[in-house]
């Protein structure tokens, strides 16, 4: 079936005291609305329309920054959620298929749900998200008559019996995007508030001889964000479930309450993962791979049986291949480490190509900033580079090639070579003994003089 998605994130929220558009505000590495295009992309959506308003810019820039071939549609007065989706028409005018209203402060609704709706829009023209609240409030209610779907009722027009009704909307729902457009043209907003609401849909469908109905999901999953605090609360519930998701899929978090993922974080099945690790955004684990405690990653993959820390950095474009070890305080940027490599400790490998088998020694840094470039560094098969050394890009090390501990390596090593780049020692007899001897007597003569 095909679909579309239509996001509405044009809200300013006022509420989150913030500078940044409420939608922009991150939950597991990612603004809030990319949680709702995430679980959209289970049905694979022909087309995407982002609807912005308030800091539109900024989350137009975000959104394509995601995909970009999303539509950015512009509500410029706020003037309801109807009207908002109203402004998604021009984008859809060619588009023949279902599409799906969800919103970027609701960040939780899950594929399994939409697909339900999906599931249940082969029978019915309209199809409403509802939710079983705990406490209903001031939620709208939906009105069902057996499986259909009569009304949705705002609570403050709502009788005593309605607002008993413990199904409350979502405000997310599909129909045939043509059907919807015709539908919100015939939406009024004569209201208090003179708005254009969308749940009026529902009455003018059954009015044109359509039908609508209710599909329900845990409560959790239509969690609104608007606030710092709800922001905050969110974020833990985000986490608890991307962990419980890395359990079930086979992964071991030795302290799951310890581990902080990302929505697009990926770990492979039998992978370890020790206390206190945090993934930033775009990180892949493969199988059988092990994090080691107090790391930080972002942007980076690690393959196969390799493994990385204790107290390891691994940023944008590291690359570690099969069984590849990064040990504690090493930090790889942009970098390729080969198969087998062994980076042990208190060493910085930035804009590198690692060969397979090669050894870094403790200390090692790639000189790749010149103050206005960077420059390449690449290491050959089975080399050996001793601690201590620098090499100042750009700059090749050959295969099995060596460098001399406390080397600065300024130009190429052939295969093969040894390279010593370090200044040759010189031993004064005694001259340690003389010299602590007249630092100790000035010392001794400063005290006297009370300096």
């Amino acid at each position: 079936m095909t679909t579309a998605l239509i996001l509405l994130a044009a809200g300013q929220g006022s509420r989150m005291n913030s500078d940044l558009p409420k939608v922009l505000h991150h939950i597991g590495n990612a603004p809030m609305f990319a949680h709702g295009l995430h679980a959209g992309g289970a049905l694979a959506p022909e087309r995407t329309v982002v609807v912005v308003g308030h800091g539109g810019d900024q989350v137009a820039a975000a959104a394509q920054a995601i995909d970009e071939d999303i539509v950015i549609a512009t509500q410029t007065e706020q003037l309801g959620t109807a009207h908002a989706v109203l402004q998604a028409k021009d984008a859809l005018h060619d588009f023949e298929g279902d599409a799906f209203v969800l919103y970027g402060d609701t960040p939780f609704i899950s594929a399994e749900t939409l697909e339900a709706m999906q599931t249940a829009r082969a029978q019915h023209d309209v199809v409403v998200l509802g939710f079983e609240a705990a406490d209903a409030g001031r939620y709208g209610r939906l009105v069902m008559d057996g499986d259909k779907l009569s009304r949705i009722v705002e609570f403050k027009d709502a009788t005593e019996a309605e607002r008993a009704i413990t199904l409350c909307n979502s405000g997310v729902l599909c129909a045939d995007s043509k059907t919807l457009f015709d539908l919100l043209s015939r939406v009024g907003n004569d209201n208090a508030a003179g708005e254009y609401y969308l749940p009026d849909v529902v009455e003018i469908a059954w009015a044109s001889g359509l039908t609508a109905t209710s599909v329900s999901c845990d409560e959790s999953e239509t969690l609104g964000v608007n606030t710092r605090t709800e922001l905050a609360r969110a974020e833990a519930l985000f986490q608890n479930a991307k962990r419980a998701e890395m359990l079930e899929n086979g992964v071991t978090l030795v302290a799951p309450e310890t581990v902080f993922l990302s929505l697009d974080t990926y770990i492979g099945r039998d992978a370890i993962i020790d206390p206190n690790v945090v993934f930033g955004p775009n990180v892949t684990i493969e199988s059988g791979a092990r994090i080691k405690s107090f790391s930080h990653l972002e942007g980076c993959h690690v393959s196969t049986g390799a493994d990385a820390g204790p107290f390891a950095r691994l940023r944008p474009g590291a690359e570690l291949a099969n069984n590849a070890h990064v040990g504690n305080f090493v930090e790889i940027k942009n970098a390729q480490i080969g198969e087998g490599t062994k980076v042990g400790h208190l060493t910085y490998i930035g804009d590198a190509d690692i060969g397979d088998g090669a050894n870094i020694g403790a200390g090692t840094i790639t000189c790749n900033y010149d103050g206005v470039f960077k420059h390449r560094t690449t290491v050959g098969r089975d080399a050996f580079i001793g601690s201590n050394t620098m090499l100042v890009a750009p700059v090749n090390v050959g295969i099995e090639a060596m460098t001399a501990s406390g080397s600065v390596i300024t130009t190429d090593v052939p295969n093969g070579a040894l390279a010593i780049g370090r200044a040759k020692q010189v031993n004064k007899p005694m001259l340690a003994v003389k010299l602590f001897l007249k630092l100790r007597a000035l010392k001794a003569k400063n005290a006297a003089k009370g300096q």
